[in-house]
């Protein structure tokens, strides 16, 4: 039979470590009942120590999930050695390719304290910096060919299906991008503007240019390097660009 009090006792726990933890972070329960949730959770869980071993022997139950504002994850499991306190491990992000993980060392998880204050004071000083360390790696990794923006500059880069893809610095480009149709992918942070309707996208990159000028933000666009320029693209695009700092601006 499922055990309520521990089940409440785990979430209890969560919603008060959630709490305690640097940023905005919220809780979810996931019961015996979620199947495939908690399977497709075990699948993203980013350890190859205690938590893989825990899981190895003991399939999740339950479990509690944590979520940071910008999508960031952990998972809270409970032990099954008979001593108090949890496991806590990283979740991966669904969104990335699996080549973003290569020769990142994964953020193992660790064993907290029953006093979730104190458990959050080990998270904070010892798996949120892991886990940040690699979220930014493997990030950066699935920015593939993308060159990351400067808080001056946007970068702007072809890809092979005719879309423009960026990384902008700071919310202040992100959302003039957002006003003329770039879609944001949560985990990377990549803007996405498609290339189906390409007077439409010609018609967002001219807008942009002197919208970005304006705020001291210049704009280059740029083909990944060793790609070549996708078909779709129209041959006078970037003079879509007129008004900000296109080709003569690209990267040096």
């Amino acid at each position: 039979m499922h055990d309520h009090s521990a089940s409440e006792r785990l979430a209890s726990y969560a919603d008060v470590l959630a709490s305690e933890l640097p940023d905005t972070w919220t809780s979810t329960h996931l019961t015996a009942d979620a199947k495939d949730d908690l399977a497709e959770l075990t699948d993203r869980i980013w350890d190859l120590d205690l938590v893989a071993a825990s899981l190895a022997e003991h399939p999740l139950q339950q479990a509690a999930v944590l979520s940071r504002s910008d999508g960031a994850q952990f998972v809270l499991i409970d032990r099954h050695d008979e001593r108090d306190g949890f496991l806590l491990a990283a979740v991966a992000p669904h969104a990335l390719p699996d080549e973003a993980y290569h020769a990142v060392p994964e953020p193992n998880g660790i064993v907290l304290t029953d006093d979730p204050f104190l458990g959050a004071e080990q998270v904070a000083n010892d798996l949120l910096v892991r886990y940040d360390r690699a979220l930014a790696q493997v990030q950066h990794n699935a920015l593939d060919g993308i060159q990351p923006s400067q808080p001056d500059r946007v970068v702007l880069t072809w890809q092979p299906d005719g879309s423009v893809a960026t990384a902008p610095a700071d919310d202040r480009a992100g959302t003039i991008l957002a006003a003329h149709g770039f879609v944001q992918d949560p985990h990377s942070g990549i803007y996405r503007l498609e290339g189906n309707d390409t007077q439409a996208q010609v018609r967002a990159l001219r807008e942009i240019g002197p919208q970005l000028d304006a705020l001291g933000i210049g704009t280059a666009l740029q083909h990944p390097a060793s790609r070549t320029a996708p078909t779709a693209a129209p041959a006078s695009m970037p003079l879509a660009l007129a008004g900000a700092r296109t080709p003569a601006a690209r990267t040096r």
